[in-house]
């Protein structure tokens, strides 16, 4: 892993793919899958950095334009640009890297200011036809919400899954970690390998349009079902347990997960389990009136439940119950904190976790892995994210070897369009 590796060295199923990103929330976690699998990917961002450096946490708390965490994180295996694409020739110099690009990913998330520049994908494909344009859109590039902006909250919201989160008596609760724009990448990284595939075969490339409140419905599982074959309508309810025996209860330590009652073959085991433990009331667990649906969603019998579990699980931790209920085979697990997540030896033991370095601050970060393993070719992060403007004096230079007309050359230290490169 060393910022000074050139765009050959780095390994993997994609070596050889070049991408250029357009950056923006909605397709740096694409970038980053490409590039941590080998492929060369180049960060376009304008002058004074993209808005992502700006958003926290930070590296030891202190903000700073090369220690945001998040970007640091999603801009992993990338090299740096800096180019003002609204000026005459900042738009010419991407028009001549996207000649010798494979793909061009906006995930800017604003598809018309792209082509408003002269940069979308009929404007691009007439130069390039085998170039793949991937446009990862907050509602896609037609429809009536074509040219609505949306954070991660609204595309939550605006996709029905914001709806499902939360307690059931209050407003709704988002997931933590811009779950809606992280869906948006993975579904635009598989819609890209898709039409890379198709270019490579045909000769042409396409546009690839990937909308962000259609990933985040996809989410739903199966709430839609529901509706359709039921006429359900699927609601939150937090905490809420939908019935005796299934839900999340508290325990010594935080919370477990317990499925016993809808399924029905597992209550036998945790009465058996609860008496075992010598638990006071788990004998009249074995009342038949348990075998009512009718009583165990009941609010007395939830009620009922809760005392006699809460007997045992309170004097618990979260490891002991789950131990205990893999030996009865019992549906029960913990809910893990991010603590716990990093401590997991199972991530361990699968070496999850990778240290990348963090040259702007002199420190070293431990980060999420790739989320699958190829035998073969493992990913691997080959450098970390760009300090801003970092490769743009590289990046012209291999342009004008290639051949770029003049000006491919510019000075990146002097040129208006890279102003702020050695931030």
């Amino acid at each position: 892993m060393n910022s000074a590796d050139g765009p050959n060295s780095a390994e993997g199923p994609l070596a050889g793919l070049r991408v250029l990103e357009v950056a923006g929330p909605l397709g740096a976690y694409t970038g980053k899958l490409l590039g941590d699998f080998g492929a060369e990917v180049v960060l376009v961002e304008p002058p004074g950095g993209a808005p992502e450096r700006g958003r926290g946490p930070f590296v030891a708390g202190e903000p700073g334009l090369e220690r945001s965490l998040e970007f640091a994180y999603l801009n992993t295996s990338k090299r740096g640009l800096t180019l003002d694409l609204d000026s005459a020739e900042g738009q010419d110099t991407f028009r001549r890297l996207a000649t010798t690009y494979d793909v061009v990913l906006d995930g800017s998330g604003a598809a018309s200011a792209m082509t408003g520049r002269g940069l979308g994908h009929e404007q691009l494909s007439a130069l390039n036809p085998r170039l793949v344009y991937t446009a990862v859109t907050p509602f896609g590039l037609d429809g009536p919400y074509v040219d609505y902006r949306a954070t991660d909250i609204v595309l939550m919201a605006m996709g029905g899954l914001l709806s499902l989160g939360g307690y059931a008596d209050g407003p709704p609760v988002r997931a933590f970690g811009d779950q809606a724009c992280l869906a948006a990448g993975q579904f635009a990284a598989v819609g890209t390998m898709l039409a890379v595939l198709e270019a490579e075969q045909s000769g042409t490339g396409q546009l690839v349009d990937v909308s962000a409140q259609e990933c985040v419905v996809m989410a739903h599982e199966n709430a839609v079902q529901f509706y359709d074959l039921e006429k359900v309508v699927k609601h939150r309810n937090g905490v809420d347990q939908r019935q005796a025996g299934v839900g999340v209860y508290p325990c010594a330590d935080g919370h477990v997960y317990l499925l016993a009652k809808g399924l029905g073959v597992f209550w036998d085991e945790l009465v058996g389990w609860l008496e075992g433990e010598g638990v006071e009331g788990a004998a009249g667990l074995r009342n038949p009136k348990w075998k009512s649906d009718e009583f165990a969603m009941s609010a007395e019998g939830k009620a009922e439940f809760l005392t006699i579990f809460n007997r045992l699980a309170l004097r618990s931790t979260k490891a002991e119950l789950y131990e205990a209920a893999k030996r009865i085979r019992l549906p029960l697990c913990p809910v893990n904190t991010p603590a716990d997540l990093v401590a997991s030896p199972q991530l361990a033991a699968r070496d999850y976790f990778v240290d990348v370095p963090h040259p702007a601050t002199g420190t070293t970060l431990r980060m999420p892995g790739a989320p699958y393993k190829l035998a073969a070719s493992p990913a691997r992060v080959h450098r970390p994210a760009p300090r801003l403007g970092e490769h743009t004096a590289e990046i012209y230079a291999e342009l004008a070897a290639a051949g770029g007309p003049a000006g491919a050359t510019t000075d990146p230290t002097t040129d208006p369009t890279t102003a702020g490169a050695k931030r």
